[in-house]
């Protein structure tokens, strides 16, 4: 156990009072030193005969059906054990392969998902779009770890299409993009594209630069009243390519900021619509582990 009252404690007393095992056996991985397996035992309780992922791992959509944003999620969570590679990537392309687009990339949701719960904002079509929310962070972790399928040929070039031509975007687009562009190959023209991406971000002034003056910022149509988006939600890390968007004061005040959100519980709390009691309960747990590495990243632990 980490020392009384430190914020890696409570949130690790948090973690165990409130977490799905999945997140309880990440936070043991990624901060007591336990063993990656235990890890991918629990993540595959939420994986499905046809390689994909479901059962509400993403906790806005519920239902048992694979999903490409349960998937993505998946993909993530092997990334951080080190685990994505082998058969089991290979089953979750032939997954990608199967519900994608003709664009050849992801739409966000699956019309299988009708007839099931979700959140209230994400529609279900019968012919959903590509969608870079889905398609870019499969994408970018895969590269990051040198995978190669067939299946990513196709869905690197829309994401490069749609990143250099976005005129006008959203938080949450831009984190996608992010995760592409991070994890890409091609650094020369990541770095190109991120540049540009920034120079978006800063113009339509999706990022509070200043905690202080979160009200004098614009939110997004559709979005929650407190569903800001701040420094340390685009540059997560030093590394990140959004690191070179802000400068050291505006990190250093949205760090601080970060680790004052910690609530009393331990835990940090989700700054979206809460639509159904679940989703809060289970989405705490992922915020508060994505808070977590961001402030030990930047030497905040």
């Amino acid at each position: 156990m980490a020392p009384c009252g430190s914020v890696l404690s409570r949130a690790e007393n948090f973690i165990w009072l409130t977490a799905r095992v999945l997140e309880q056996r990440r936070f043991e991985h990624d901060f007591l030193d336990g063993d990656p397996s235990t890890v991918e035992t629990a993540l595959d309780a939420y994986r499905n005969a046809d390689g994909g992922y479901g059962h509400a791992l993403e906790p806005d959509l519920r239902g048992p059906v694979s999903q490409p944003l349960h998937t993505a999620a998946a993909v993530r969570v092997l990334d951080g054990i080190g685990r994505c590679a082998g058969q089991r990537v290979e089953r979750i392309g032939r997954y990608l392969t199967a519900v994608s687009t003709p664009e050849g990339a992801l739409p966000a949701v699956h019309p299988s998902l009708r007839g099931y719960p979700a959140a209230p904002w994400i529609p279900v079509q019968d012919a959903p779009p590509s969608d870079l929310l889905a398609t870019g962070p499969v994408v970018g972790t895969l590269h990051r770890n040198s995978v190669w399928h067939a299946w990513l040929f196709r869905a690197t070039d829309y994401c490069w299409n749609t990143i250099e031509t976005l005129d006008k975007t959203h938080p949450y687009e831009v984190r996608a993009a992010l995760a592409f562009l991070d994890g890409v190959p091609d650094r020369p023209r990541a770095e190109a594209a991120a540049g540009r991406l920034g120079t978006l971000v800063r113009e339509q002034r999706l990022v509070v630069t200043d905690p202080g003056r979160t009200a004098d910022f614009p939110l997004p149509d559709g979005y929650a009243p407190r569903e800001y988006h701040y420094v340390t939600d685009f540059a997560r890390t030093p590394g990140s390519l959004a690191r070179r968007w802000f400068s050291d004061a505006e990190l250093d005040r949205a760090l601080d900021h970060l680790k004052s959100r910690q609530q009393d519980d331990g835990g940090w709390d989700i700054n979206w619509r809460r639509w159904a009691p679940g989703t809060a309960l289970e989405g705490r747990p992922l915020v508060t582990l994505e808070a977590l590495h961001t402030l030990r990243a930047y030497g905040r632990l």
